[in-house]
C-alpha cells in the first residue's frame, strides 16, 4: 500500500532529510585517502547522533541464515561495489578511489534516506564522467516525478540517459517509497516504459536513486552478504535523494 503523507507527516520527515543532507556536507569535507572506512562511518554516526538522528541502517535485519544484520551507519562501496559496502577497519580509501556511500536517518519515526559517490584526490576520466552521468540522471528522472505521472516515467528517464554514455544500469536492486519505513511501496525501478507502473499522487514521498555502473550490468553478491560488485570488475556510482510529489514541481528533501 503506497502511504500518502499528511502536512504533519512531511514536515516531521524534513527533520530527517535535514540531517542526512548535513551528514553528507560532513563527510564531504572529511574524506580523504588514508582513513578506513570504519573510521568515515564512526565519525558520522557521531554527527548523526549529535544532531538528534539516529543511524537507520545500523542493525537493518539482513533476512537471510547466517547473515548479521548490517554493522554499519552508512554502506560504503568503493570502486566496482555497487551497494552495501559494510565499513571495516581493513579498508583503507586511496587516492583515485571512487566511493559510494548510502546513508538513512531516522527522526520523530521517520526516515530520510539519500546516497553519494564521492571521487577521492586524482581520478581518473572515467571515474568523473561516471559519477556525474550517475547524479545527472537522477535530475533527468526527478522532471518526471509529477502528481499524474506514473513510476514507469521516472524508471525510462533513468535508463534512457544512462545509456546514452554507453552505461549501465543496475536491475536487481530499485529505488522505493519512504516514510515510517525506509523502504515503502512503490518500487522504482532504473530502468522500464514510460506510461507504467503506479500513478504519482501528491503527498507521495520516493527515494529515487540511479546505480549506473561504466561496463556491463551483471552484478554479484560478496561472501560478506551484503556487498554488491560488477562482475566485470568496472566501476560503479550511485546517487540517491528523497522526494515530495507535490501540486508543482518535485521537491528534494535531502539537499539543503
Amino acid at each position: 500500500m503506497i502511504s500518502i503523507k499528511s502536512k504533519r507527516e512531511i514536515e516531521l520527515m524534513k527533520e530527517a532529510c535535514k540531517i542526512t543532507a548535513q551528514t553528507y556536507d560532513y563527510i564531504e569535507k572529511i574524506i580523504k585517502p588514508g582513513m578506513t572506512t570504519l573510521e568515515l562511518d564512526n565519525l558520522a554516526e557521531k554527527f548523526i547522533k549529535e544532531h538528534g538522528g539516529i543511524p537507520a541502517q545500523k542493525g537493518y535485519p539482513s533476512g537471510v541464515r547466517g547473515v548479521p544484520d548490517f554493522p554499519g551507519t552508512l554502506c560504503i562501496s568503493i570502486n566496482d561495489e555497487v551497494i552495501h559496502g559494510i565499513p571495516s577497519k581493513d579498508i583503507i580509501i586511496k587516492d583515485g578511489d571512487v566511493v559510494s556511500v548510502d546513508l538513512v536517518v531516522l527522526k520523530n519515526g521517520y526516515n530520510g534516506d539519500a546516497a553519494r559517490t564521492f571521487l577521492v584526490g586524482n581520478v581518473s576520466n572515467e571515474a568523473r564522467e561516471l559519477v556525474e552521468v550517475t547524479k545527472q540522471s537522477f535530475f533527468e528522472a526527478m522532471k518526471f516525478a509529477t502528481a499524474g505521472n506514473r513510476v514507469g516515467d521516472i524508471s525510462n528517464a533513468v535508463e534512457s540517459y544512462v545509456k546514452q554514455f554507453g552505461f549501465s544500469v543496475v536491475k536487481e536492486f530499485q529505488g522505493h517509497g519512504i516514510g515510517k519505513e525506509m523502504h515503502e511501496e512503490p518500487g522504482i525501478p532504473n530502468y522500464g516504459k514510460p506510461g507504467r507502473g503506479p500513478r504519482l499522487e501528491v503527498g507521495m514521498t520516493i527515494a529515487v536513486e540511479p546505480m549506473v555502473i561504466a561496463g556491463k550490468p551483471d552484478i554479484w553478491e560478496l561472501e560478506d552478504g551484503w556487498t554488491i560488485a560488477t562482475q566485470d570488475g568496472s566501476l560503479a556510482a550511485h546517487y540517491e535523494n528523497t522526494i515530495l510529489i507535490t501540486e508543482n514541481e518535485p521537491k528534494i528533501l535531502t539537499i539543503l
